[in-house]
């Protein structure tokens, strides 16, 4: 079994935000100094952290996952309506059956498992994520960018009056909007079709982008891994989020703070929350509040400062941010003509 969640350091980020607020652009402090020391720290140390931050209400995240239910429990042809291959998945919906897993194509990765204790091991999928997703910018586009796929004109679905202003108050409040094509990314697994004890929603992998930030679910079910090798079934305490560092964050230092990973896949906790919310008439679409923090597009990725000289900083070449997403999105099936068969 997994590690219990409550190994994760949490940070209140309240008196971060209390002494910003009055701070009139000086000097930080001595205690947002630490409150900033102990977040770098523990990405570095972990790769996660739960944040508590008094702007991210429980009603704010309730409002937004109802409304997701409501749109993942259309029909396909009707979703199918946002799909936008044309623009690599990047806003607009993403069908289940389309994304393949990291763990799937990747050499490394497979012999990273194989080297692994057995109960650290993810669940091993077959198959491409039978999940959908919902790509949703949160921030301002850029005016000119090399990488117009990465920062498309957002796509509404009919019917949802209240979606824009929904999408856009959960995902700036999930993060504070900085240059970079950030993407609200909910996905919705069907529990009432895939809900079986073993089914992988989202195989073994890391995020390509900057930072990860997963809001609380209704339904258990992912599992991280620490830096140090264990596995730990996540519980998003009411008022938290979860942070994990990304791809680039992995770039930016030199390998020092390393990409996390995670997986999503029904297990007995699962299963026991499907027969709660069936006694209680409530949706079956496990609907996660996960929003992709990006380095811009058109900022090039390479180990800054004295990261410049760790070990592994060879390893991390300059290359655009967009030209990198470009790469990963075309590994995992999201780009191009390229198809990827599997099972």
């Amino acid at each position: 079994m997994p590690d219990a969640a409550m190994d994760l350091p949490v940070v209140d980020l309240a008196p971060y935000i209390e002494i910003s607020a009055n701070n009139n652009g000086g000097d930080l402090t001595a205690e947002v100094r630490e409150l900033c020391s102990q977040v770098s720290r523990s990405l570095r140390e972990t790769g996660a952290l739960l944040v508590k931050d008094p702007r991210c209400s429980t009603e704010d995240n309730d409002r937004f996952l109802d409304m997701m239910e409501r749109y993942f429990e259309k029909s396909d042809d009707f979703k199918r309506k946002q799909e936008r291959p044309e623009l690599h998945y990047q806003v607009g919906v993403t069908p289940e059956g389309v994304e393949v897993p990291r763990s799937l194509i990747d050499a490394f990765l497979q012999e990273k498992i194989r080297m692994m204790p057995p109960d650290s091991q993810p669940s091993i999928p077959t198959t491409k994520d039978p999940k959908w997703r919902y790509m949703w910018r949160v921030g301002p586009r850029p005016k000119n960018t090399r990488f117009k796929e990465l920062n498309a004109e957002p796509v509404i679905p009919e019917g949802f009056p209240e979606w824009k202003e929904t999408m856009d108050s959960w995902g700036s409040k999930m993060i504070s909007a900085i240059e970079g094509p950030h993407l609200l990314g909910p996905t919705g697994s069907n529990l009432q079709r895939h809900g079986f004890e073993g089914t992988v929603f989202a195989g073994y992998h890391y995020d390509l982008n900057f930072l990860t930030i997963h809001g609380r679910s209704r339904f258990p079910g992912l599992n991280i891994w620490l830096k140090n090798g264990h596995k730990v079934e996540v519980k998003v305490p009411v008022g938290c989020l979860l942070i994990q560092s990304g791809k680039q964050l992995e770039w930016l230092t030199g390998g020092e703070c390393l990409a996390g990973m995670h997986e999503v896949v029904v297990t007995n906790r699962t299963l026991s929350a499907i027969e709660i919310a069936r006694q209680q008439n409530r949706s079956l679409w496990r609907v996660s509040s996960t929003l992709f923090a990006h380095i811009a597009s058109d900022v090039v990725l390479k180990p800054l400062g004295h990261f410049a000289e760790a070990p592994d900083a060879s390893r991390y070449p300059s290359l655009y941010a967009g030209e990198y997403v470009e790469q990963e999105l075309s590994a995992i099936n999201l780009k191009g003509s390229k198809t990827v068969q599997l099972g």
